[in-house]
């Protein structure tokens, strides 16, 4: 897997945001609902950029 290419750290991000967000469209509803979509949102945009982050750490060693 190559963490330098921005499309597969994006890729990453955003497939297990859609996922988590599946899962709050299929099983929850209300407040809770909302907060987990809210999760998604947030795994969507934080996972590349630690993604990106790990890559640099891993690449100074």
């Amino acid at each position: 897997m190559n963490l330098e290419d921005p499309t597969t750290r994006w890729g990453i991000g955003l497939a297990s945001g859609a996922l988590i967000a599946a899962i709050a469209l299929l099983t929850l509803d209300g407040t809770m609902r909302l907060l987990v979509l809210g999760i998604a949102v947030f795994d969507a945009i934080s996972t590349p950029q630690f993604l990106k982050y790990a890559m640099k750490a891993d690449q100074t060693e």
